[in-house]
């Protein structure tokens, strides 16, 4: 399913420190994961150097951030690479980015919404899915729950839609 579409793997959460480095909130699979990109956001940052805070987030220092008040700046930022740029997945692999906005139907073809977003706490993957009402609910993204789903839909067993 790779496309060109910008994926978000991190977001800026202020400055750490008195020398550009910044402390980051990481969306994907941790430091590692960020350690092989060098550019984010189209080429405007230049990854110099990452670590874990030791608390499930990162410091970073960027070429372009020179001191505390340009870290500063950077707070909200998301960092963004091309999915391009992403590491080739394996088969069942996914991209979290991939499921995201994709309209959602039951097994027997009736429409519920679309993926709002997804989410893991620990046991397993977790599908929020927003109906045209606004409302939302969860599933788990599992075999039971979710039989399948490719880059035009997401199809969710009926036993598991929240009325």
């Amino acid at each position: 399913m790779a496309n060109d579409k910008p994926v978000t793997l991190a977001a800026v959460t202020g400055a750490h420190g008195v020398a550009g480095e910044v402390r980051l909130k990481l969306f994907g699979e941790g430091v590692e994961a960020l350690s092989s990109i060098k550019s984010f956001n189209g080429g405007a940052l230049t990854l110099k150097k990452i670590r874990s805070d030791n608390k499930g987030g990162a410091i970073a220092r960027f070429a372009e951030i020179g001191d505390r008040t340009a870290a500063e700046k950077l707070r909200g930022t998301v960092l963004e690479v091309s999915s391009d740029a992403l590491p080739a997945l394996d088969e069942g692999e996914f991209y979290f980015s991939d499921l995201l906005g994709l309209p959602v139907v039951t097994d027997s073809g009736k429409a519920l919404g679309k993926v709002h977003a997804v989410e893991n706490f620990g046991a397993t993957d977790i599908v929020e899915i927003e109906r045209p009402d606004g409302r939302k609910f969860m599933v788990p993204l599992t075999k039971q729950a979710v039989p399948e789903w490719d880059s035009e839909r997401l199809v969710v067993s009926s036993e598991f839609v929240e009325t």
